[in-house]
């Protein structure tokens, strides 16, 4: 593998387990405006998903399409962060996973904007705005739930303790994401955001400096396998189907 359809590739799939993961509340919200905006959140990420997969398929030059690199993978072959593949638990459990990749995902965006390679600058320069919407809304679930009951809080305490474990994931560079980014420079900024937004909502940072890793590298929980199952099964059932 080529380090531009690598790149890509992971950018596409986290973004495309992550909208998977949203898309599964469609229905299930706790209320109505949550549902749809929910909805809405997980369509941007599967936009999203659909141009940098796309460019992945360009950048390898093997002819295959943003559908054939969706559906047409082993979980083995997906390049997404391990925090996107957790399933959503309660609502302070998705929120909190949210919140933590929008954090990470804005400042991601509008470093690439000024990428020297004109392609992944335009994605990202059209996804930032999506993204910076998405960072306000799980910021401001963080402190309504932080900040809200007992119960609430204790829910969000929970939740951070189950993920933090999972974002530094998002920092850790190889050859392929120094050839593309500085990772590690996007670490103040997201810090910061969460020590802040924490602050608003009564809640303590971890300090716990055990992170977990390999999503990157292919290596996931069983957690992906389940969500495949259910994401692929038109397109294994019925090879080359279309609407």
């Amino acid at each position: 593998m080529t380090a531009p359809f690598e790149f890509c590739l992971r950018l596409g799939d986290t973004d495309l387990i992550l909208s998977q993961r949203l898309g599964e509340w469609c229905g299930h919200g706790p209320v109505l405006e949550e549902d749809l905006a929910l909805a809405n959140v997980a369509l941007d990420l599967l936009g999203q998903a659909r141009l940098w997969l796309t460019l992945a398929g360009e950048r390898e030059g093997c002819g295959r399409s943003e559908d054939q690199l969706a559906y047409l993978r082993d979980a083995g072959a997906f390049r997404n962060l391990l925090l996107v593949e957790q399933p959503n638990g309660d609502y302070a459990h998705t929120m909190t996973r949210q919140f933590f990749f929008d954090a990470w995902h804005l400042p991601l965006l509008e470093t690439l904007g000024s990428s020297s390679d004109a392609a992944i600058a335009a994605i990202a320069a059209k996804a930032s705005r999506e993204a910076a919407y998405h960072l306000r809304r799980s910021r401001d679930w963080i402190i309504r739930l932080g900040d809200g009951t007992e119960e609430s809080h204790r829910r969000m305490e929970t939740a951070i303790a189950a993920l933090w474990p999972l974002t530094g994931e998002m920092f850790a560079a190889d050859a392929v994401d120094s050839s593309v980014i500085d990772l590690e420079a996007l670490r103040p900024r997201w810090q910061s955001e969460i020590e802040s937004t924490f602050a608003h909502a009564t809640l303590a940072v971890p300090s716990d400096a055990w992170m977990q890793h390999g999503g990157k590298q292919g290596v996931h929980t069983e957690k992906l396998g389940t969500l495949l199952a259910e994401m692929q099964f038109l397109q294994r059932a019925y090879p080359g189907a279309q609407w």
